[in-house]
């Protein structure tokens, strides 16, 4: 890399890109319009970007539409549903509570963007809002917005990101099992594949 070619401030940044559109300016709002209050409750996947001692994280998140829960149109409240234990969104969420969210919605192009600041509550009252499968999350995320604006379509259209003709298929790629034996060496993780989705399943809540 030539680092004669490198943009290494706002000036040269500028010079390159030039400035926000109007339209791209006037979307983003310091709160949850009604319309963005829509995108969100028909998502059923969004991705958690945060920051801690460790660096940066993006997790994701999955449940049916409107598992994200606007509480009000500064709060909203995602449930912490089981996971592999790593919690690497919760680590960097005590450590430093900044937060973003890319909701997606099959289908739709476009995607929203919320940013803001995340506790980690284990109120029961709380909890108790968010049964599946009769099981409780262990917590709640609560985050308060700063940003909320959508993003437009361009990088789903240039991907053809719905497309199910673009589909590809797992076994084009190597397995959960393939992957662990060959980091860990351990050869047993290959048995796993054979049941892995059922296992994933029985055990979602």
């Amino acid at each position: 890399m030539d680092s004669r070619y490198l943009i290494r401030d706002e000036e040269a940044l500028c010079q390159l890109y030039g400035h926000g559109s109007p339209a791209s300016l006037v979307k983003e709002v310091d709160h949850v319009h009604p319309h963005y209050r829509t995108f969100i409750e028909a998502s059923c996947f969004v991705i958690l970007a945060t920051s801690g001692p460790d660096g940066m994280d993006a997790s994701p998140r999955g449940d049916p539409a409107g598992f994200v829960l606007v509480e009000n149109e500064r709060t909203l409240l995602l449930p912490d549903r089981r996971g592999n234990n790593r919690v690497d969104t919760l680590h960097n969420l005590v450590a430093d509570p900044r937060i973003g969210l890319l909701f997606m919605i099959p289908g739709i192009a476009e995607s929203l963007r919320v940013n803001g600041t995340a506790a980690i509550s284990v109120d029961p009252a709380l909890l108790d809002r968010f049964p599946m499968d009769g099981k409780p999350p262990r917590s709640v995320v609560v985050v308060t917005v700063e940003t909320a604006y959508f993003q437009c379509l361009r990088a789903a259209v240039r991907a053809d990101l719905w497309n199910p003709e673009k589909f590809v298929r797992r076994s084009a790629l190597p397995s959960n099992g393939t992957i662990l034996a060959d980091l860990s060496g351990e050869q047993s993780y290959r048995v796993r594949d054979a049941t892995r989705e059922q296992t994933v399943r029985a055990t979602l809540y």
